[in-house]
Parts: C-alpha cells; structure tokens; sequence
C-alpha cells in the first residue's frame, strides 16, 4: 500500500512522515512525578518494541520532572524520544518544551477553557478576536520549541472540542477538523514544521471520517504533514483490539497514518505488539478489501489463521473501511471454513453498524487518573453482566469509564452512562453528558452507578 506522502518532522532521534517507517507508541500510566515508576513502565514499553512514550503532564511539576526521566533513560543508553501530553495549562507546554522531545497540546483547552457545553455566539469580530487570542499565545511556544528543537504534536480530541468551535460548528467533523487548521496555519506562518496532527475519538466513523477530511483541509492549503492514528478510549481485551483496527486499519489501508497508537485499558507495553501487528497486516489486509465479495450489501471474508488475536485484527481491518463507508451493512467471517459470528458481530459493533452488546467506552488511563481503572472496569463488566441476565436494556447501553475529566464529558457524550475520576478515589456519574452525581467514593461508585442505571432504566 502506497502510503500518503508527506513532510518529515524530526523528533529526537527519530523521523516522522512517508519517508520514515510507520512509528508505534503507547503512554505511561505512572505518575509523573515518580522518577524511578515512570522510568521502569517506560523501558517496558520500549523493551516490547515502542519508539515513542508520551507522559501526562498536568502541571509544572510534572513538566520540570520530564528532565530526570529523561536523564535516567539516558543514563542508561536509552534515547527513545519522550512526549509530553498536556491539557488546560498553556504555561506547562512552554516548560515541557525544554525537556521532552515533542509537546502535545489539545487545541480544545490550550487558551480556550474547558469545555461546558454551553451555546456561545460570537460575531466574526469577536471570533477572530479568540483566534488572535491564540496566536499571540501559541507563538512564543513554538519559539521556546524551535530553540530547544522540540516537535509539536496538535492532538485534537473529539471529547474536548471548545464551546467556541461547537458553537460555530456544531458537533462535526468539520469543526473538529477547523479545530486543528486554526492551530496548524499558525504553524506554517511562523515556518514551524516539526509537526505531528492527531484527530482522535472513540467513535470510529467520527475518527475515520474527520481525518480523511483533515488530509483534504491539508491538500487544499497546501500542507502536508504527518500524522499520528488512534481511536480513544477503545477499552480493553477482545473489543479494544477490533475497535482499533476498525477505525486505524480503515485508514492505514488507505496509505494515511504514520505513526500510532492503541489504547487498550490494560499494562501499556501491552499496546506495542497489537500496532506492530497491524502495521504489518496493512498491505496484506489493503489488497483482501480490493477483493472481498460483497452481495446484497453483506460482506464476505474467508480467513485461515491459526492465531485468534491475528485473525480479529486481520478481519477488522479489512471490513473497516467498506462498513463505515456503507459498501456493507451486513458481515459474513469464516476461518477455516467455519462461520465466526461473535467476530462478525463484534466488528459491526466497533463500526457503528449494529448494536448487540453493551458497549464500554474505556480510556486506558495515565498520571491523571486516580483509581483502580482497570479494576474498576472489571467490576463494572461483571456487573453490568449480572444485570442483564434480568433485564436485557442493559446488553444495548454503551457505559463510559473515563480516568479524568480531559475527554470523561465530550467522549461520553456518545454513551448512555459514565464513570469518571473526579480526584483522588473519588467519581463522578454521568447520565449522557449531565453529571448526576459529583465526588462519590470509589469504594462506592460501581453500586451507584448500577443503582442509578436500573432507576433510569425504570
């Protein structure tokens, strides 16, 4: 598969764009204040085969602590790039810049505040105003990153768009792409360009769709660079991986992609080995969709694989593109000549085609998220499970289990309930995108929310 050709962006040691080869990452889960923690789960990721490790940092203490990871990993050879991520606070990006080998900033929080879901109005006057606001902010951290030659990723969120570019555009792929354009054509002025776009959502028709128009936004302005694939809040096991491949093989076989990540809910350094996976399904699985048959709008796919794992990936990447696009409505999987239904079903599911299980909208967690996650998740699946045995609503919701509030709201936006950390061992819980029920502790939060969900199911 011929891949889209673009810029290079230099990050560290390392390249980005169409001439270097697809880059695999994952991101911490430690705190990023403990040195010696997030230098251990860091090596476990590089060990497993990722060539960047981003680490939240949420203040400047965190930002500052960037420089004794990196130290360490240095000290011992290591010269893996590593990535801030950083959300809310401007003031943190321009200290990360100087320690870290690339800053991510969301455009949905980095000068307009956090999202409330209120209907804002704006003129035109008014709204050019907030993008001078903008500029005169995110310029002197592009010159803090072009002094230290620190790459920039603009990673929008669908989760966190802006009141102000919902307001003007509405919850759509246009406005998530505008989001990124406002962002990037600064970049270009000020003839930055070590830059990375990211466009991620835990729908996968919202993902694909709004990066294919991204690619197109960038032809029309001339701009072509690289880009990193993911689809948030995937969740974990056998649902994260098809999800993932669902959404990031639909456009890796299109040759768009040039770096990735799957957030799965699980150990980090278990994320490397499913992208690496589906980085080199890509030509394989690009050229069974070119050739799949498809009759009365059902698609038929015959595998004969011997690994499980192999044969999800491989099945929802090639049906990805053709589902989301409305080629098939309908999915048909046989592996050595036996029907996979629960496979077929389960990727009809991840791309938003029909609906047969409940469906978990679950982040994989990092230094912001202050409870047991996985656990949690656990608890929630288990009761969840119970639950429907009695009353089978509970097998068409799609429940939201978010570490913080980043993206815990806007993601959740797309499910029925949520669960997010609102601080340390504490929840909150969400009907849709309402809080209904603020800082609950977490040893009682799973019963609440199941408690809640039965009453609103009544």
């Amino acid at each position: 598969m011929k891949r889209r050709q673009t810029t290079t962006t230099h990050v560290g040691n390392i390249t980005i764009g169409s001439e270097a080869p697809i880059r695999v990452q994952s991101m911490t889960t430690t705190d990023t204040n403990d040195t010696a923690g997030s230098v251990a789960q860091a090596k476990r990721i590089i060990s497993a085969g990722g060539e960047l490790v981003r680490l939240t940092t949420q203040g400047r203490r965190e930002a500052e602590n960037m420089a004794n990871i990196s130290a360490a990993l240095k000290a011992e050879g290591i010269m893996t790039p590593l990535v801030a991520d950083v959300h809310f606070n401007a003031n943190v990006a321009d200290v990360a810049a100087r320690y870290c080998e690339k800053v991510r900033v969301n455009p949905g929080n980095y000068v307009d505040p956090a999202r409330t879901f209120k209907k804002l109005e704006y003129t035109d006057e008014e709204y050019a105003a907030e993008l001078k606001k903008i500029e005169e902010r995110f310029v002197p951290f592009l010159n803090i990153c072009k002094e230290h030659h620190t790459a920039v990723r603009i990673g929008v969120n669908h989760g966190s768009l802006s009141d102000r570019i919902m307001s003007r555009y509405g919850d759509t792929p246009e406005g998530i792409v505008e989001s990124c354009m406002e962002f990037l054509r600064i970049c270009k002025r000020e003839q930055f360009n070590d830059v990375v776009l990211s466009i991620k959502a835990s729908n996968t028709v919202v993902m694909v769709t709004s990066v294919r128009l991204l690619v197109k936004a960038m032809d029309k302005e001339d701009m072509h660079y690289p880009l990193h694939l993911g689809v948030t809040e995937a969740g974990e096991g056998e649902d994260g991986r098809i999800k993932s491949a669902v959404g990031i093989g639909a456009l890796l076989t299109e040759g768009i992609g040039d770096t990735i990540r799957v957030s799965l809910s699980e150990e980090p350094e278990a994320e490397i080995p499913v992208a690496k996976k589906l980085v080199g399904f890509i030509d394989e699985c690009a050229a069974k969709r070119e050739a799949a048959r498809i009759e009365d709008k059902t698609l038929f796919l015959d595998f004969d694989e011997e690994n499980l794992e192999d044969l999800q990936l491989k099945a929802a990447m090639t049906a990805g593109a053709l589902l989301i696009d409305g080629k098939a409505k309908e999915l048909a999987i046989y592996n050595k000549g036996v029907e996979q239904r629960e496979l077929a079903d389960s990727i009809l599911q991840a791309a938003r085609v029909r609906f047969t299980k409940t469906e978990y909208i679950s982040c994989p967690g990092c230094g912001r998220t202050l409870y047991d996650l996985r656990g949690t998740i656990a608890r929630i699946k288990s009761a969840v499970s119970e639950a429907a045995k009695d009353d089978k609503r509970f097998n068409t919701l799609k429940i939201g289990i978010m570490g913080c509030i980043v993206n815990g709201p806007g993601e959740m936006a797309d499910a029925d309930y949520g669960y997010v950390g609102a601080g340390p061992n504490k929840i909150s819980l969400y009907k849709g995108k309402a809080c209904v029920e603020k800082a609950i502790p977490e040893a009682e939060a799973v019963d609440k929310l199941l408690a809640f969900i039965k009453s609103d199911l009544k």
